[in-house]
């Protein structure tokens, strides 16, 4: 995902103003006067991965299609303290109003888009690839998976609709159905849906030969240590994708990436990435 489509973003700009302005911003338009003109940079101000410059120009243009907005760097640049990363001219009151609403925007994916540069960054070399989970903000799963996208990472499913994902919970109740539950559900996809990927969760090397007996395209290796990962990959011996998830952390990314499994999942890249430290700052009134 390497774009947002503009529909989505003006949504998203107009529902987030909604939220932040509601009736008036009661401060700026009693200590600014309306016709100051005002220039204004966002900086950097620690190293990081910058995702989301087309909010931050979503949100003024939506405001105020006269303010002019220049990008001074790249979407996806790594950039380092004290960077200026745009420059806003026009309005003041314009500026400060859509302040706090672009800098969450940038904050928050550029957050997300440099975690993920630096789990990418851990495995370089090794050949498995890292993915995005379903873990995500509700009703933010497009943007927070397109920051993924930026810094680097390779998005997973987008939703239950674009792939078949047999969990533990499904399996729990598969048992229940009879041992050739499993089989006969994917083959149902593969009649039902074709094309449709199927990905079978493996909590065991026995689980991994039943994903395997099934008919799994792709097995989830979840929460297995080092020395199950290598295992389990040289059973599988490249007749489905495998794949590591559960409790992954920079500290551990590539010893598992050594294991020779072909991708590892993330869910920290959208649940648990801090938002990155930007400001805008008001440099000059203009007459």
């Amino acid at each position: 995902m390497k774009t947002l489509p503009a529909e989505y973003i003006q949504q998203l700009v107009r529902t987030a103003l909604a939220e932040d302005i509601g009736a008036g911003d009661i401060t700026t338009e009693a200590t600014v006067p309306e016709c100051l003109q005002a220039e204004a940079v966002i900086v950097a101000k620690e190293p990081c991965v910058i995702a989301g410059l087309l909010l931050v120009t979503g949100v003024f243009a939506e405001l105020d299609p006269k303010l002019q907005l220049q990008r001074l760097v790249d979407e996806g640049a790594l950039v380092e303290p004290k960077t200026e990363v745009c420059r806003l001219t026009g309005s003041a009151r314009s500026i400060l109003t859509g302040e706090r609403t672009a800098l969450n925007f940038l904050q928050r994916l550029s957050g997300i888009a440099t975690l993920t540069r630096e789990f990418v960054e851990a495995i370089t070399g090794t050949g498995a690839t890292i993915l995005d989970t379903r873990k995500t903000t509700p009703t933010l799963r497009v943007l927070e998976k397109y920051a993924v996208a930026v810094g680097g990472g390779t998005n997973h499913r987008l939703g239950l609709f674009d792939a078949m994902m047999v969990k533990d919970n499904h399996r729990a109740i598969l048992v229940r159905l009879g041992p050739q539950a499993l089989a006969e559900a994917t083959a149902r996809v593969r009649r039902e849906r074709p094309g449709v990927p199927v990905m079978i969760e493996a909590d065991s090397l026995p689980d991994v030969d039943a994903a395997l007996a099934a008919g799994a395209d792709h097995i989830l290796l979840d929460n297995m240590t080092c020395d199950e990962l290598r295992e389990a990959v040289q059973r599988v011996a490249g007749r489905a994708k495998t794949e590591a998830s559960g409790g992954v952390r920079l500290a551990t990314v590539a010893a598992i990436a050594a294991t020779g499994v072909d991708y590892i999942s993330v869910g920290a890249l959208t649940h648990s990435a801090r938002a990155v430290d930007l400001s805008l700052e008001v440099t000059c009134e203009l007459p």
